[in-house]
């Protein structure tokens, strides 16, 4: 209702933009509601997800925990064992498929999370194209990205704006949106990251987004000052030691002290397979002409 405080404001924001302890350590919300009580438990427990402790989110969410919490663990499950994603998937679409809980708003993010991350973007869609909440919108806008599809992800952020011009992920979505768009975009993208590092503490997201936008626009030194400082913060951020592997290639520097923590942190990011790949046709090659 109109005129009601918003208690979690500040744990929403701070998670969309990755300030994920922060969030943690600021949850203990008094007289919430049932539904914001679960709403708050789910930002947890993705906060906890996002900084890689899968197994106490999988052990401290029960079978009797509310259906958003078994999305969210759910989620965990998915990421914690790459070995068994089939089981995961086959179970989320079991529960898709059921009409009592198969349209609750979670359970659709976290699905179209998950079939993002298989690359499966039709299958994404489904979930999240009907919208109903801010991060469905949002997470739209980047499955549409991904599909290389700028003109619906802008779109869907007309969308956005129309609800909240000033949301925290309408102005995120902007980001993506001029960072995929490029040109004359990418000052515009920076302006957005300049504005969150103006209104909240530095973290990675925002120093990552404007070190992107400086590689955009060619200013590899001021990239490279940015990334080491979110490496400062968080020495195991795979976007931060991605993106410092493409900075350092663009100095001329070594990349491989970077590329060989991403490997350990996160073996299954696009850069580490694509350096497999390059690897691999290299050794290739050698062997054909040996």
């Amino acid at each position: 209702m109109a005129g009601n405080p918003d208690h979690l404001f500040s744990l929403r924001n701070n998670f969309y933009l990755g300030s994920y302890q922060v969030a943690i350590n600021n949850s203990d919300i008094p007289h919430l509601s049932a539904d914001d009580a679960v709403e708050r438990d789910c930002l947890v427990y993705r906060s906890y997800i996002a900084l890689g402790s899968y197994q106490l989110v999988i052990s401290e969410i029960d079978s009797s925990a509310a259906t958003p919490l078994q999305a969210v663990k759910l989620l965990a499950l998915y990421l914690s064992n790459p070995q068994d994603k089939e089981s995961t998937v086959s179970s989320l679409k079991e529960w898709l498929a059921d009409p009592a809980i198969g349209n609750n708003a979670i359970l659709r993010l976290i699905a179209g999370t998950v079939f993002m991350h298989e690359e499966d973007y039709n299958e994404a869609l489904k979930q999240t194209n009907a919208g109903g909440t801010m991060e469905l919108h949002a997470l739209n806008v980047q499955i549409f990205i991904k599909m290389h599809r700028s003109d619906y992800a802008e779109r869907q952020l007309r969308v956005m704006q129309q609800i909240d011009e000033d949301h925290t992920l309408t102005q995120l979505a902007n980001a993506w949106l001029n960072l995929a768009v490029g040109g004359s975009k990418i000052q515009e993208a920076y302006l957005i990251f300049q504005d969150f590092s103006e209104k909240y503490p530095m973290n990675g997201l925002i120093l990552n987004g404007k070190a992107v936008c400086c590689m955009h626009m060619g200013n590899f030194d001021e990239a490279e000052t940015l990334l080491l400082d979110a490496l400062n913060k968080d020495a195991k951020d795979p976007e931060t030691l991605a993106n410092l592997v493409v900075c350092s290639l663009h100095l001329g520097k070594s990349s491989s002290r970077y590329l060989s923590q991403l490997k350990l942190t996160q073996p299954e990011h696009i850069l580490v397979k694509r350096a497999s790949s390059a690897e691999g046709s290299f050794e290739r090659a050698v062997q054909s002409v040996a």
